[in-house]
């Protein structure tokens, strides 16, 4: 039987640990309980906490326990690591919605794929403690001066620490050594940003229960290109489909770089390592189809099958190779509008295929839109009725993203 500790190495997952030969025993002789800690600061997770929560599925299904903490309590101060400047603080009502709409959106994709995951929000044992009790048992254990060495913390001391976010590590930790007492979990992944506050919840264990905890964190994931997982011109790829759609989600990964297929196989999907080797060494024209998988995995993970299978139908309509557009984007503009003419520059920013009229022309100035599939040169081009075929316009961005037009 393989050790998911192994599975986990060999799929890219690992990036440090603590004790790893004793975590790997570990993993090899027990049933372990593990968690990874989700932030609420939206109602939706992005493709950035897909990656921890892959590795939680990988768990699950070697026989281990898996939780997903969300962090609702803790997310009422903010983390500072990797931040510049204090989070905008938000309210409770806010916190909360952010907490089901996650909480919902985890059930849907575990619920779908078949697979058994704890969800717990932190905020059942954080908002009632007593400060001074706090201080008391957990506060007492923590240096200040060793705090401060922390990279969350270093990198924020010329511009000013909060003593609010200070609490932070404390209170993560106290996550750790809670979820010890009540589940016995003694591992903890996170994002490598996070090795100082993780650390800092299995010394906490350490010290209170005697025993031992471990940690393990996951590489900051960056393409090729050197752009951080997860991000687009666009901003955030979300899990929800109301924020991203799948047919957007699909030609994310549909679209990533060659050199980034059996990286993203390995982390993002299921399959099997000799496939997705096999894939990764693809060459050429091929590559295409390794790319055709991921999205399609992934998207399937997400969104269920039905919908990556429509995504991927769109997909091939579009390029040529039959299936349906139904999953495109779609916007609507009147009839009455395109017979006097509207701007494309203007046309397109309300679509969403740019953020300003000023950034489409220089998109259109560089040669990367079209209009049915025909390159704009000008860049103050009017969409007018000529332009309407079968009651839809046809706008495109680069080589691959779309939007229809329908004209009503």
């Amino acid at each position: 039987m393989t050790n998911v500790f192994d599975t986990l190495r060999e799929r890219g997952f690992v990036q440090q640990t603590s004790h790893e030969d004793k975590l790997a025993a570990l993993l090899a002789e027990e049933k372990v309980t593990a968690y990874v800690g989700f932030d609420p600061t939206s109602d939706s997770l992005h493709v950035g906490h897909l990656l921890p929560l892959m590795a939680l599925v990988h768990l699950g299904r070697a026989g281990h326990r898996p939780i997903a903490l969300i962090g609702g309590g803790t997310a009422m101060i903010g983390d500072p690591s990797g931040r510049t400047e204090l989070r905008k603080m938000m309210s409770k009502e806010t916190v909360n919605s952010n907490f089901e709409g996650i909480k919902k959106q985890l059930q849907e994709i575990l619920s779908r794929n078949s697979i058994d995951m704890v969800i717990l929000n932190n905020a059942d044992w954080i908002w009632d403690l007593n400060y001074i009790d706090f201080l008391r048992e957990i506060g007492s254990q923590f240096s200040v001066n060793r705090m401060l060495t922390a990279e969350c913390f270093k990198s924020r001391l010329e511009r000013g620490l909060s003593f609010i976010e200070f609490n932070y590590m404390l209170l993560q930790a106290y996550d750790f050594l809670k979820l010890y007492r009540d589940y016995g979990c003694r591992l903890q992944l996170g994002g490598d940003d996070q090795w100082s506050n993780i650390l800092a919840g299995a010394d906490l264990i350490r010290r209170l229960e005697q025993a031992e905890a471990y940690v393990l964190t996951i590489p900051l994931l960056t393409t090729s290109s050197g752009k951080k997982m997860g991000k687009t011109e666009a901003g955030a790829v979300w899990l929800d489909s109301n924020k991203t759609t799948p047919y957007e989600f699909y030609q994310y990964w549909r679209n990533c770089d060659d050199a980034d297929v059996e990286k993203l196989l390995a982390l993002y999907t299921l399959l099997p390592m000799d496939e997705v080797r096999a894939l990764g060494a693809l060459e050429g024209e091929e590559i295409n189809r390794a790319k055709q998988i991921l999205a399609f995995e992934v998207t399937k993970f997400v969104h269920g099958e039905t919908e990556a299978q429509k995504a991927q139908d769109a997909a091939l309509a579009l390029f040529g190779a039959g299936g349906s557009t139904e999953s495109v984007p779609v916007s609507e503009i009147s009839r009455d509008r395109v017979a006097v003419g509207i701007d494309l520059g203007e046309l397109m920013s309300e679509v969403g295929l740019s953020s300003s009229n000023s950034e489409a022309r220089r998109l259109i100035d560089q040669g990367g839109v079209y209009v049915n599939d025909i390159r704009v040169c000008d860049r103050f081009q009017q969409v007018t009725l000529s332009d309407v075929k079968d009651g839809k316009i046809v706008l495109r961005k680069g080589k691959k993203t779309y939007r229809i037009v329908r004209v009503i």
